[in-house]
C-alpha cells in the first residue's frame, strides 16, 4: 500500500509569499471571478438585490453583459477604485432597470469598501458624486415600478451602502496610523543606532587617542634616553594599531550584511587592555575572577567598555595613579570595579586639581590630553541600565575615584 507522500512544509509556507509577487490586478481578479461564476449559475438568477419592486426577467445576452460589467472591475479595485466603482455602477443600474436582479448587485459594496479604503484624494468629491447619480437611478426605478416601494425603501438601501464606505474608510484610517507607527519606531531605532554608534566611537578612540598622548608626552623626556624613547614610541605605535584594529571593527558593524558574530571583545582583552595602560605609564593591578560564560552577551561587552573608560579616566585625571581593576564573572552577572587612589605625581596638571576627577570635567586633565566631553560615564550608566544592572560612580573617601557595575549576565548581543 503505497502512502501519500505529504507536501514540504516549507514549500507550503512559501505560497502567501509566492501570492504577493503577483501584480495586485491579478491577486484582486479571483474574487471578481467568482461572484461572477455565482451570478451565472441559474438557480441565483433573480435571487440578488431587488430595489424598485421591478418583476423578474430571464436572463438574456444584456444580462450577462450588466453581470461581467459589475464583476469583472473588481479585479482594478484597488489600483483604479473609482474606475472599478463607476463601472461598477453602470452594471448595477442596468441590472435593476432591466429586472435581472442577479447575484452580482453584491459587487455594489464591495466597490465602495475599496474606493474608502484605497483613494488617496477627493474622496469626499466622490462620495458626493455617487450620492448624486444615485438620486436619478432612484427615481427611474421608482417610476418603472409604479410606486411598488416607497421612497423609504430606496433610502434605507443607500443607507445601508454607507455601512462598507465606513468600514473602509475605517480601514484606511488603521492602515495610515499602522504606518505612522512604523515610521516612528524606524526613526526611534535610527535614533538609538546613531546614540549607540556614539557611544562606541566615544570609547573606543578617546581611550586609544588618550593613551596614545600621554606616551607621546612622556616621550618627550626621554630624549636622554634611547632604549626607554624606544620603547615608549613602539607603545604608540601599538596604541595606534589596536585603534585602527577597533575602529575597522567598528565600521564592520555598520554594514547591514555583516552578522552578529564578534561584537563581543575576544577573550583576554581585557588583559591587553590593562597592558596596554599600563605601557601609559599607568600603574594597575588587575584581577579577573570566573570564567566568562558563553551566553554573557552584550554583557561582556558592556563590562570591557566600563573598564575601557575607566582606565581613560585614570589616564586622563589621575596619571600615575595606583589603579585597581577587579572583574568578577559570576552565573547570573559580572561586578566590575576600578578605582584610583589619587596617589599619583599629577606631573603636567594643572596646579591645586583634584586628583581622581570624574570624567568629563576637562580641569585636571594632563597637560596635552583631551579633555572629557562629558558623554562617558553617562552613555555608560544607559548600557548597564539597558541590561537591568547597576552602576555607580564617584569620589572616593581620602581621594580618588571608583567605578562600580553589576551587569546581568545572558544578554543577547
Amino acid at each position: 500500500m503505497m502512502r501519500p507522500v505529504p507536501v514540504p512544509v516549507i514549500a507550503v509556507r512559501r505560497v502567501p509569499e509566492l501570492w504577493r509577487r503577483f501584480d495586485v490586478t491579478v491577486r484582486d481578479l479571483p474574487l471578481g471571478l467568482l461572484i461572477l461564476a455565482a451570478a451565472l449559475v441559474p438557480a441565483f438568477h433573480n435571487h440578488g438585490t431587488q430595489l424598485g419592486g421591478l418583476p423578474g426577467r430571464p436572463f438574456d445576452a444584456l444580462a450577462v453583459v450588466a453581470v461581467a460589467l459589475q464583476c469583472l472591475p473588481l479585479a482594478v479595485r484597488r489600483r483604479w477604485p473609482v474606475v472599478c466603482l463607476a463601472l461598477v455602477s453602470v452594471g448595477f443600474a442596468v441590472d435593476q432597470l432591466r429586472g435581472y436582479h442577479s447575484f452580482a448587485g453584491t459587487a455594489v459594496p464591495v466597490a465602495l469598501l475599496s474606493v474608502a479604503s484605497h483613494l488617496e484624494r477627493h474622496r469626499r468629491a466622490t462620495a458626493l458624486l455617487f450620492s448624486a447619480a444615485y438620486v436619478p437611478l432612484a427615481v427611474a426605478l421608482y417610476r418603472l415600478g409604479s410606486g411598488a416601494e416607497s421612497p423609504g425603501e430606496f433610502v434605507l438601501y443607500y443607507l445601508a451602502l454607507a455601512l462598507p464606505w465606513g468600514m473602509g474608510s475605517w480601514l484606511r484610517s488603521t492602515r495610515a496610523a499602522e504606518a505612522e507607527r512604523r515610521r516612528l519606531v524606524a526613526e526611534h531605532t535610527r535614533t538609538a543606532e546613531r546614540a549607540r554608534i556614539a557611544r562606541e566611537l566615544h570609547d573606543v578612540v578617546t581611550h586609544h587617542v588618550t593613551a596614545m598622548v600621554v606616551q607621546a608626552e612622556a616621550a618627550r623626556y626621554l630624549t636622554a634616553a634611547p632604549d626607554r624613547l624606544d620603547q615608549a614610541l613602539t607603545a604608540v605605535t601599538d596604541t595606534g594599531r589596536r585603534a585602527i584594529t577597533d575602529l575597522r571593527h567598528l565600521l564592520d558593524l555598520l554594514n547591514p550584511d555583516y552578522g552578529t558574530e564578534g561584537r563581543t571583545p575576544a577573550v583576554g582583552r581585557l588583559l591587553t587592555l590593562v597592558e596596554q595602560t599600563r605601557r601609559a605609564g599607568q600603574p594597575v593591578e588587575f584581577t579577573e575572577e570566573g570564567t566568562p560564560a558563553e551566553s554573557t552577551g552584550s554583557a561582556d561587552l558592556v563590562a570591557y567598555r566600563i573598564v575601557q573608560e575607566a582606565l581613560t579616566n585614570a589616564l586622563k585625571y589621575a596619571h600615575g595613579s595606583r589603579t585597581s581593576v577587579q572583574v568578577h564573572h559570576g552565573a547570573r552577572e559580572i561586578t566590575v570595579e576600578v578605582s584610583t587612589d589619587g596617589s599619583g605625581s599629577r606631573a603636567g596638571s594643572p596646579a591645586g586639581s583634584p586628583a581622581g576627577s570624574p570624567a568629563g570635567s576637562p580641569a585636571g586633565s594632563p597637560a596635552g590630553s583631551p579633555g572629557g566631553s562629558g558623554r562617558g560615564l553617562a552613555g555608560l550608566r544607559e548600557r548597564v541600565d539597558v541590561l537591568g544592572g547597576d552602576f555607580n560612580a564617584g569620589v572616593r573617601t581620602g581621594g580618588g575615584f571608583v567605578v562600580r557595575a553589576r551587569i546581568p549576565a545572558g544578554s543577547p548581543s
